[in-house]
């Protein structure tokens, strides 16, 4: 199965866009500001744009752009989604709050990296939040019947990092991890909703990959061609990966385009057919959110991503391709290559 859209605008941003201010109250950060509008102050009412950031911050749960780091403990990241979830900087605390050098106008990024690759061990750079017992702040998720993962990417490193639990020094880990929500059940790698670069059939593929049930099969959507070519080496690129839990479609989208691609399955490993209708994800809460890596929990190290990260947003909702592309062009979206 293929998907795809018409080219998003050409139209350059010379600054970086942060037009959602916040406030934070009781550890819980709250979208404040009124509907973004272009220039030339088009309403809501008649600038499709306007209208498809709205759709965004309506299902926005989480959101993390690294400029809000906790002013109680700067290893910490405030949410600028409606959750007030609190995100972990694990292993390298404030150090992975950085100010990209590729691309200034992004302010603070987060920088994740494998630390020690050739000792086993859990000291790789990555951001998460993880509760056995569930998140309760990303209830959202609970029985939901889409999501959405989306952000801006850039890798700083070797990728895919070596093994470090391997005695072969040529071995290399099967993924490299991005940004995905946790299952109810998950160990901190099971997910409900991935975007992520893994091998499919021997060859690492970017993938949105999507578990409908808590403990059962995964489906994934690959994107046609080697995965560098949609990551190239040092460039910051927008990746955005939707998935609906009813339907089972999966659509991947980079700078603000949906990419052809088809999925690795051809059975139901959501177990779509029959009723009752209509599916949704387990009535979990998730246990997190991994991002760079997985198990956030801090127990041990895999897929480390040597990457940098920005405005990262995890949704309840599928967003719409004009939805996309209006938050590639917020964030400070160019032409795409």
């Amino acid at each position: 199965m293929t998907s795809g859209t018409a080219a998003p605008s050409r139209r350059r941003r010379s600054v970086r866009s942060r037009s959602w201010p916040v406030a934070v109250a009781a550890g819980a950060a709250l979208l404040t500001a009124a509907l973004v509008t272009p220039a030339g102050g088009a309403s809501a009412s008649d600038d499709p744009s306007a209208a498809a950031l709205a759709g965004i911050r309506g299902s926005l749960v989480a959101g993390y752009d690294f400029e809000h780091p906790d002013p109680t403990d700067a290893g910490r990241e405030r949410d600028v989604g409606t959750s007030g979830t609190p995100l972990s900087l694990v292993n390298g605390g404030a150090a992975m709050r950085v100010r990209d050098d590729a691309d200034p106008r992004r302010g603070h990024v987060l920088q994740t990296r494998q630390v020690n690759p050739d000792a086993a061990g859990n000291d790789d750079w990555k951001a998460g939040v993880y509760d056995p017992d569930g998140a309760a702040s990303l209830h959202a998720f609970n029985g939901a019947r889409q999501a959405t993962v989306m952000g801006w990417f850039r890798t700083t490193g070797q990728n895919p990092s070596p093994n470090s639990g391997s005695a072969d020094p040529s071995d290399r880990y099967n993924a490299i991890g991005l940004a995905g929500v946790l299952t109810g059940d998950s160990n901190g790698h099971d997910v409900r909703a991935l975007l992520e670069l893994i091998d499919v059939n021997g060859e690492l593929r970017l993938v949105a990959l999507g578990r409908r049930v808590d403990g059962s099969a995964s489906q994934t959507f690959a994107a046609d061609g080697d995965w560098r070519t949609h990551l190239p080496d040092g460039q910051w690129v927008h990746l955005a990966a939707t998935f609906d839990f009813d339907t089972g479609a999966m659509v991947l989208y980079r700078n603000g385009r949906a990419l052809p691609g088809s999925y690795v399955r051809d059975d139901d490993p959501w177990a779509l057919a029959g009723e009752p209708e209509p599916d949704v994800a387990s009535p979990t809460d998730p246990r997190g959110i991994k991002i760079g890596g997985s198990f956030p929990q801090n127990t041990r190290e895999a897929n480390p991503c040597n990457c940098r990260m920005d405005d990262l947003l995890f949704l309840d909702r599928a967003a719409t391709a004009g939805q996309v592309r209006a938050e590639y062009h917020r964030t400070g979206g160019r032409p795409a290559s």
